[in-house]
């Protein structure tokens, strides 16, 4: 399997998961727990595609994650998230196949980038309707 370097997205300090009493062993930790970092992928690219969310039929733990994300070319696929990163390993809501061997990606971004022409343009345009905003600021 293929291991890349990577930086996964950081979380806010103020999660509050630390009240949790799942939580608590990883106190004092370095461990993430990657249903949160999926949580934030998720909340980080929803407006670019049809549907995503985190996959409540496949076993998360403080190591892997699993996404349901529909693209809107009405694609399915299942991500795996991982330390080293996001990949693909499913056509399907909530499943796994074992013989797929895809690419792992360091970002939710590039992995849509991959998969989603339409993604690629929301989040243009979306970058567009950003930086505009910013002249717009820096102007007055």
């Amino acid at each position: 399997r293929m291991e890349t370097d990577c930086n996964p997205m950081e979380l806010p300090n103020n999660t509050g998961f630390e009240e949790d009493s799942d939580y608590r062993d990883f106190e004092g930790t370095d461990v993430k727990d990657m249903r949160l970092e999926a949580e934030a992928v998720v909340n980080d690219v929803l407006f670019a595609v049809s549907n995503m969310f985190v996959s409540k039929a496949l076993p998360c733990a403080e190591d892997v994650a699993y996404i349901n994300v529909e693209t809107r070319e009405r694609n399915r696929y299942c991500l795996e998230l991982t330390e080293a990163g996001l990949r693909v390993v499913a056509y399907d809501f909530d499943q796994t196949d074992d013989r797929l061997q895809t690419p792992y990606h360091e970002t939710v971004y590039s992995l849509l980038d991959s998969l989603s022409p339409a993604y690629r343009e929301l989040f243009g345009n979306a970058l567009l309707q950003r930086l505009e905003a910013l002249k717009k600021e820096s102007q007055s």
